[in-house]
Formats: structure tokens, C-alpha cells, sequence
């Protein structure tokens, strides 16, 4: 996939606006007068949050961008963190029109960090559900007609009490529009194109789920009951499902180290709204938030991603529904890929200590086809057969080095001590074992040749082995 001309978006965000401060320090003593530690505040930074941090990330990958939302004031002027806020999105030659509330103050957050770690947030804030919202509408009236998505960007701080009408009046000018929802009634939402909320937000409103296909059950009759085109869940480490009139999609987290969540959501919704703005295809734009949102996590504070950046994430996978996926998640992907004429072909095994005969086999099985499944026992599997001491490296850690592979496309847990119900459960189109075994001991091999697919025996390259790696460094210790 290549990246779509995203300075010809024009995007608005409506939502509650957010003044994020940041003070930092060293950490070298608990404080006599309570157990908490003393920070020696040498540096402080405000960063524009909320809303405002939606605005940002639409505009740092080059869309027109116009943000509106509540600000305080005192006796008919702007704030201190609303001028702030201002100068700040003005760097980003972000369109501002704050409808300014006297008498209330800009939501602020102040968070004490050190040595990169969050310490202590302090939250000043008081809702805006109260104030009336005649002039917050005059001012999307103003620019409903000349953006291509409204974002409405929701944090439960009041400004979207009147969400119903902001959704009523971009369909009325056939503007879609993309919501981040907060709460536990989403009917206000009701009309959207897309909203796209967390795990436990889904939760909140549809209850817990026994597994993938109730999860979908649920999630399309919420789209029916808001009547949405569409709607995306993220799911953290899980990724994304996209539900819509079509197969559900599923979008696995790219394996990275998550150093900071904050404003990972901002980001999603942004890359999400500023890729339709540019007219790319929902799936296409869903996968571009994925990336947006690994990129994101890795850090710290309120960031935003740069085209390059996502440019650069995208080049990392041929393909971009690839990644660490559960069994179910894996399951729908590979009949939606099966459908499509695609060949799936699937290996097991531990994969402790990663070496060059793993990955030669590994290319080798991903010639045989259009995907290659990893299926990798969890650490206890590998205990049980490899006996105390292994694995060396936890399931997460071996997941994340295979994903990594430009061989690899999906990789998945099991925890029993050989992967047959997996196997029989995906159904992969080629079978692929390593090692000196016969097709009638390879575990999963008839259900795959019952289905009409085929297995296939490979050798590893001689001489190189995890154990033997392993013995190798105990020997010169």
C-alpha cells in the first residue's frame, strides 16, 4: 500500500479540548513529611490534549485541519491554557474557533513525570455539559461545508452533550463522520459513518463476550441499533476488528515494545478520518490507523506520526493483516484470505533461540504459498518438552522475533503440547513440519488432508539447533 495525498483532506474536529502539562524532574529521595517521592522539577512542557490532540495528529500528516471546541475564560478573555492551546495548534496552522466560556476554567492535566515514568496526574476540570451549545453549532455550521469528515472527538467532559445534532447536520450535508465515543449510551452516536471504541468502552455498553464469534454477534447489533456504516474496535495487544456489511476484519497489533498509551486512540481516529478524507478505501484506511497506532505507543506522552514514519511501517509487511492474532481472530482471517484463492500454509514449533535454520526453514514453508502461520507453543508447552530451564525466551518475546520475518505473516499461541486442535481448527492448505517425521505422526496432519489440503515433511539445516546453542554458551561460561 502506498501512502494517499493526505494534504488534500479537510478535516474538522469537534470535541473536548484538553491542555496537557508536563512536569519533569529527578527522583533521588522520599519526602520526610509523607512516604512519596520528591521530584526536583527541572523542565516543563504543555502539549495540546483531547480533541486538541486529535487536531494535531491530523495535521501532522498533512490534512487541513479546523478544531472547535469549549475553552474557559475570565471576564470575556481567553484563559491562560486556551492561549496556550491556541498558540500551539496555530504552530500546526490548525484553523481555531473556540467558542470561550466565562466564568469556567480549560480543562487541564498536569502529569509529574521522572526518569520517563508517569508519578502523580492532577486533573483540573469541571464539565461543560451544562453550558449551551448554540454557539459551538453556529460554528460547525460554519465549516460543515467545506470539510470532507467531522470527527467527534469525545472525552465525557460535556462539549458533546449535543452530539445528536452534530450527526444529524453532517448527514444533512452527506459529510461522514467518524466519532470516538465515550460513555454508556451511545445513542447520541446514532447515524455515524464510524465509531471506534476501545475494548472496554464495547464493553460497557454490550456486556463481555465468550469468544470471537459472540463478540462479532454483538458488535454488528450495535451497528444495526446506531445504524453505522461501520464500526472499529480496538482491541490493544489484540489490534483491531473492523465490523461492517462485510467479513469482519481483523487488524493484529504490530510487535513492539509499548513504552506510552496515551493518545493512542487520538491517533487512530485521526489517521482513520484524514485516510477517508483523502478517499481511501475503509479497509485500507483501517490499516493505516494500525500502524499509525504502533507507531504511537512507542512514545512518550501525547505524540503524534509523521507520513515518513507511517510510510516507513508500512514498507516493514508486504502484506498488512499480518501479525499476532488469536486462534478465533486467525480462524476468520484465513477463511476470508481461503475465499479470496489465497494459499495458507502453517508450521509449528518452539522457537526458543531464533537461529539461521529456523529461518532458512521458515522461507523455504513461505515459498509453498500466499501466508505462512507460525503456530508457537506457550511457555509451559515448551517446559513440558523441553524440561526446566527452557523456554529461554517467554512466548511474548518469541511471538514478536517471528512476527518480525519478512517469511512470517501470522503468528499464534497454544498452550497444549502439540497444536492439533489449532491445526484442525484453521484448516490451513498446506501442512509443514520440520524434522525427520512421517506424514502419520505429524500432529493436525489428517484433519488438513481430510479437508482436501496436504502436508509436508522439511529438513532443518544441519548442524544448528537451540539446545545446541545453548550448550555451546554453558560450555565457555
Amino acid at each position: 500500500m502506498t501512502l494517499p495525498d493526505f494534504s488534500q483532506s479537510r478535516i474538522v474536529v469537534v470535541g473536548d479540548l484538553m491542555l496537557d502539562r508536563y512536569f519533569s524532574g529527578a527522583t533521588s529521595r522520599i519526602s520526610p513529611e509523607a512516604p512519596v517521592p520528591v521530584v526536583k522539577v527541572n523542565d516543563n512542557e504543555d502539549r495540546p490534549g483531547g480533541a486538541a490532540n486529535v487536531a494535531i495528529n491530523a495535521a501532522a500528516l498533512g490534512a487541513q485541519v479546523t478544531v472547535i471546541g469549549l475553552c474557559g475564560a475570565q471576564n470575556g478573555k481567553a484563559d491562560e491554557a486556551a492561549k496556550i492551546l491556541e498558540t500551539a495548534l496555530g504552530v500546526h496552522s490548525i484553523n481555531c474557533r473556540f467558542d470561550y466560556v466565562d466564568g469556567m476554567d480549560t480543562i487541564t492535566k498536569l502529569r509529574v513525570m521522572s526518569r520517563n515514568q508517569q508519578l502523580l496526574r492532577l486533573d483540573f476540570e469541571e464539565s461543560f455539559a451544562a453550558v449551551p451549545k448554540s454557539g459551538l453549532l453556529e460554528q460547525v455550521r460554519a465549516v460543515i461545508n467545506d470539510c470532507d469528515v467531522l470527527i467527534l472527538s469525545d472525552y465525557a467532559k460535556g462539549t458533546l452533550s449535543h452530539s445528536a445534532e452534530l450527526v444529524a447536520l453532517a448527514k444533512q450535508c452527506q459529510v461522514p463522520v467518524v466519532v470516538d465515543p465515550k460513555g454508556t449510551d451511545f445513542t447520541p452516536y446514532r447515524g455515524a459513518t464510524i465509531i471506534t471504541p476501545n475494548l472496554d468502552e464495547f464493553t460497557l455498553i454490550k456486556g463481555t463476550f465468550a469468544n470471537e464469534n459472540e463478540l462479532a454477534e454483538k458488535a454488528q447489533a450495535l451497528r444495526s441499533e446506531l445504524e453505522l456504516d461501520a464500526l472499529l474496535l480496538t482491541r490493544s495487544e489484540q489490534g483491531m476488528s473492523l465490523f461492517s456489511t462485510n467479513p469482519t476484519y481483523h487488524l493484529p497489533a504490530k510487535a513492539k515494545e509499548v513504552y506510552d498509551v496515551t493518545g493512542a486512540g487520538d491517533t487512530v481516529i485521526a489517521t482513520l478520518a484524514t485516510a477517508i478524507g483523502s478517499g481511501v478505501a475503509l479497509n485500507d484506511a483501517c490499516v493505516l490507523a494500525n500502524h499509525a497506532a504502533s507507531i504511537v505507543v512507542g512514545k512518550l506522552g501525547t505524540s503524534t506520526v509523521s507520513p515518513t514514519e507511517l510510510a516507513l511501517s508500512l514498507q516493514a509487511k508486504v502484506h498488512e493483516d499480518v501479525g499476532v492474532m488469536n486462534a478465533e481472530q486467525l480462524t476468520d482471517t484465513v477463511r476470508r484470505l481461503q475465499s479470496q484463492g489465497k494459499k495458507i500454509v502453517m508450521t509449528n514449533g518452539c522457537f526458543d533461540i531464533l537461529h539461521a535454520g529456523h529461518v532458512s526453514y521458515l522461507q523455504a514453508a513461505a515459498q509453498l504459498g500466499d501466508r505462512l502461520i507460525v503456530a508457537v507453543n506457550a511457555d509451559a508447552s515448551v517446559t513440558r518438552l523441553k524440561g526446566e530451564g527452557r523456554p529461554v525466551n517467554n512466548i511474548n518475546r518469541r511471538m514478536a522475533v517471528l512476527a518480525g520475518l519478512g517469511a512470517v505473516d501470522f503468528v499464534v499461541p497454544f498452550s497444549e503440547d502439540t497444536p492439533q486442535a489449532l491445526i484442525a481448527q484453521v484448516l490451513p492448505d498446506i501442512l509443514v513440519k520440520g524434522g525427520d517425521y512421517t506424514i502419520a505422526e505429524i500432529a493436525g496432519g489428517a484433519e488438513v488432508i481430510a479437508n482436501g489440503g496436504s502436508v509436508q515433511v522439511m529438513h532443518f539445516e544441519e548442524g544448528v539447533s537451540t539446545t545446541a546453542i545453548i550448550k555451546q554458551i554453558v560450555d565457555q561460561a
